[in-house]
């Protein structure tokens, strides 16, 4: 079973910086595609980015330019470097992991992540 903890979430103003972190543990973390999502309150989850094990990325538009993933296997831990962030970047941070093509996984608890304008 793979466990993942996200942390580094926080309250800062629009214009920020802001890195997260997710630790993975429970399985050999280089062989998986690692993923952030998020989840603003009345609002479905939804992709951000992803990092398959080449370190191969994939951005949704929308934070193309101020997000990047990133990972570090020998750490096993993929992070979120989020700039210029704005009040609608507002949400619940996830990270998940998946094995193979397909539905993600495993699923961390999420971190917090509030901009003030």
């Amino acid at each position: 079973q793979v466990q993942l903890v996200e942390s580094g979430g926080g309250l800062v103003q629009a214009g920020d910086s802001l890195r997260l972190s997710c630790a993975a543990s429970g399985g050999t973390f280089s062989t998986y595609d690692m993923g952030w999502f998020r989840q603003a309150p009345g609002k479905e989850r939804e992709f951000l980015a992803r990092i398959n094990r080449s370190a191969t990325t994939i951005y949704t538009d929308f934070v193309k330019g101020r997000f990047t993933i990133s990972r570090d296997n020998a750490k096993n831990t993929v992070y979120l470097q989020m700039n210029s962030l704005k009040p609608e970047d507002t949400a619940v941070y996830y990270c998940a992991a998946r094995r193979r093509i397909g539905l993600w996984d495993y699923w961390g608890q999420g971190t917090q992540v509030t901009v003030s304008s």
